[in-house]
């Protein structure tokens, strides 16, 4: 009987279409429980393509991961594999585990990068634990999921990168909520269409509402340890130390697909322009980690960074799309006359990391060509000292 059947004929597979089943990807809220240990099945190979890839789409010049020289230099074997690639690697292989059904990405914190370097040729191995769990006051559809996710070296089971990160996950079935705020929930949004509510819904920012700025604003004389400390002095109490980066990149069919398809993250927010259409974004948005190391590009290129030591409090406000141009704001914290706790395994030891790189503390804010903020974060690195 079936053999009489044209399963191409357009009318005829429409029918088909409207009968089968559909084999999902991804899991639901309620396939989460606290303590569960999710090995992700997904892993590759960091390459010195990928790298360089994911480093030059995102204007990330700096000269060790590019040039032997450059990375003896700092005291690299040879040029490693750079901090945003690993931490982009480390959350696309978790993607189809994780969020591939979609949901609102609400933040990531502790993101720490215990091994001081990671060279090209290593396999990477991703697993995540759930941390916890809770419905969502405001989304009856949604519940929401904490992961800590830590990406291994699968030769030594070392840790490579570690990090903390919160969803909203889709529910099989809608529960009741009692009405909560949803921009509390989400931190101030999302890098995957969550533009419905923020902060902003809860007070007008005119008139005597609006916050007092700095009596003034200071940009360091350069990129050095000892710029951005005397900026800060000159700053005083008073003051801040902020600024804007000049460079931007525009989104492109590279940023938006290519790149987080390097590395496994297969969410259809990136991918399905049809199943995005109805969405609040309207398109298929931008890989929340494209948008950060686009602004953490544009912000080390006015710096000279030794080591990357760690990121926090990273929230993502808003979607980015095709033809959205991505900028940079950065402000000083604050400056410490030494190194920490850093990573170990350098050639160089701790002792006398002094001698040559400073610690400092940013925060960084992506914003788009209309002065939206993206994304922001606040980002540890240890600077290089003059001489």
């Amino acid at each position: 009987m079936t053999d009489d059947i044209d399963w191409t004929d357009p009318d005829t597979f429409t029918r088909v279409l409207d009968r089968v089943d559909t084999r999902e990807k991804g899991n639901y809220y309620e396939d989460f429980e606290e303590g569960q240990l999710v090995e992700h099945d997904p892993g590759l190979t960091l390459t010195r393509w990928g790298n360089e890839a994911w480093m030059s789409q995102t204007l990330n010049h700096d000269p060790a991961y590019w040039r032997s020289d450059a990375a003896h230099d700092r005291d690299f074997d040879e040029p490693p594999i750079h901090p945003d690639y690993l931490t982009a690697a480390t959350l696309g292989c978790t993607v189809e585990d994780l969020s591939e059904k979609g949901g609102y990405f609400l933040g990531r914190t502790d993101v720490r990068f215990p091994r001081d370097a990671v060279y090209s040729g290593t396999e990477l191995r991703v697993e995540s634990e759930v941390v916890s769990k809770k419905r969502s006051r405001s989304r009856p559809e949604y519940g929401i999921v904490t992961w800590r996710t830590r990406g291994r070296d699968a030769e030594t089971d070392d840790v490579l990168c570690s990090y903390e990160r919160t969803n909203m996950i889709p529910r099989r079935e809608p529960v009741a909520t009692d009405g909560g705020n949803a921009a509390t929930e989400a931190a101030g949004g999302n890098d995957e269409g969550d533009d419905a509510e923020r902060d902003g819904d809860d007070a007008e920012r005119n008139g005597d509402d609006e916050p007092s700025l700095p009596a003034k604003f200071v940009t360091p004389d350069g990129g050095y340890f000892e710029d951005f400390e005397a900026a800060l002095e000159r700053a005083g109490d008073d003051g801040a130390v902020a600024y804007r980066h000049e460079r931007g990149r525009t989104q492109d069919d590279v940023t938006v697909a290519q790149l987080p398809l390097a590395t496994l993250n297969t969410a259809k927010q990136h991918h399905n322009v049809d199943q995005m259409v109805d969405s609040p974004s309207g398109d298929i948005v931008t890989y929340g980690d494209v948008t950060r190391s686009t602004a953490l590009g544009h912000a080390r290129s006015d710096e000279r960074t030794y080591r990357e030591v760690g990121f926090d409090d990273e929230r993502f406000h808003t979607f980015v799309t095709p033809g959205d141009t991505v900028y940079a704001f950065t402000r000083v914290l604050d400056a410490e006359d030494g190194v920490g706790n850093t990573p170990t395994g350098s050639r160089t030891s701790s002792g006398n990391r002094g001698d040559v790189a400073g610690t400092v503390r940013f925060e960084h804010v992506a914003f788009n060509q209309d002065d939206e903020p993206l994304y922001s974060g606040t980002r540890t690195a240890m600077i290089r000292k003059r001489g």
